[in-house]
């Protein structure tokens, strides 16, 4: 027979245990993501390449999440600006549609700079690539385009060149090119690519590369003229334009790219999902079209296919910004 404390032992065990098992028991509350509005951030003004790509992305995105998407312009410093402040988010409502420079060479042209791509960011998914086009005023001298770039190479530092902003593919572009071409023009920095056709427009810029949507419509305008594509083949965003190598310039090979990041403190299981939403979305015959009319092949990759592109461009343009010592300090 049992001992009265030896019962009353186990029943005060019994009874402490019976609220866990209880709680172990009772189904778990998953809060709900997203929970409140979902913002892509970007770093370019709006009517930008990049404002355009988030805000073709931003209603498909919300339809799927059920809760709104709203595009937030962050201007300033080729993008960096924007893309800091994406890293240092930590409201899991934060993302962010960068181009290639705040991914891949931002770090490399000033290590000073108040985030890491590699570390402060995660890849979501590769948009859209695209060429660029080399672009001149009206009236720029040279009946075709290597008569152009030899009157850029004779004319030195008296011309200048436009870029959304140091260290952006636009930027670095030019310098390779130059490098490639014995041109010297003189580097202006702009908010956005649509700031420099207007600089060129205006007389202010005698040679840029602008994406081809904006370069072809300024074509059509009749208000500014192409050269050719930064590629060693033509391409399907603008097939009736020459290439780098049939203007005369050998192994040029020139891409932008937009893409989505989200900030480190995002967990994995919230990138996934967004990452196989938005590569959907782009990839869905609607958005493809717009995209594609904005001037984008359409990726829609994985965040693991877009790691792949930042590691790969990061090797590619860190050795132009060592050989050519582009630096924005």
């Amino acid at each position: 027979m049992p001992r009265p404390w030896i019962k009353l032992s186990l029943i005060s065990i019994t009874v402490g245990v019976l609220p866990l098992c209880a709680a172990a028991q009772a189904p778990s509350k998953v809060t709900p993501w997203p929970a409140k509005t979902l913002r892509i951030i970007v770093g370019f003004p709006g009517g930008s390449s990049p404002d355009l790509t988030a805000r073709t992305l931003a209603e498909p995105l919300s339809k799927a999440l059920g809760q709104p998407v709203i595009v937030e312009n962050k201007v300033g410093a080729g993008g960096n600006i924007a893309a800091d402040y994406v890293a240092k988010a930590t409201d899991n409502h934060t993302l962010g549609l960068m181009i290639n420079g705040n991914l891949t060479t931002a770090k490399l042209l000033n290590p000073k700079l108040p985030y890491d791509p590699l570390k402060d960011l995660l890849p979501v998914s590769l948009v859209g690539v695209s060429p660029l086009v080399l672009m001149a005023p009206k009236t720029a001298p040279g009946a075709d385009a290597p008569a152009f770039l030899a009157a850029a190479r004779q004319a030195g530092d008296r011309w200048s060149y436009g870029s959304p902003g140091v260290g952006t593919i636009g930027h670095v572009g030019m310098e390779l090119l130059q490098s490639k071409t014995g041109a010297q023009a003189v580097h202006v920095p702009y908010p956005g690519y649509a700031q420099v056709a207007t600089a060129m427009i205006g007389g202010q810029l005698q040679l840029s590369m602008l994406p081809p949507a904006l370069a072809l419509a300024q074509v059509k305008g009749d208000k500014l003229r192409a050269i050719g594509v930064t590629s060693s083949g033509r391409s399907a965003l603008a097939p009736e334009l020459p290439s780098m190598a049939e203007v005369g310039v050998a192994n040029f090979n020139l891409e932008i790219w937009n893409a989505v990041a989200a900030p480190k403190s995002m967990p994995p299981a919230l990138v996934a999902k967004l990452a196989s939403l938005v590569s959907d979305i782009a990839r869905s015959p609607e958005v493809r079209q717009k995209l594609f009319a904005q001037g984008w092949q359409v990726v829609g990759s994985s965040p693991e296919g877009l790691a792949k592109r930042i590691q790969s461009d990061t090797l590619l343009y860190g050795d132009i910004i060592k050989k050519l010592a582009v630096s924005n300090q």
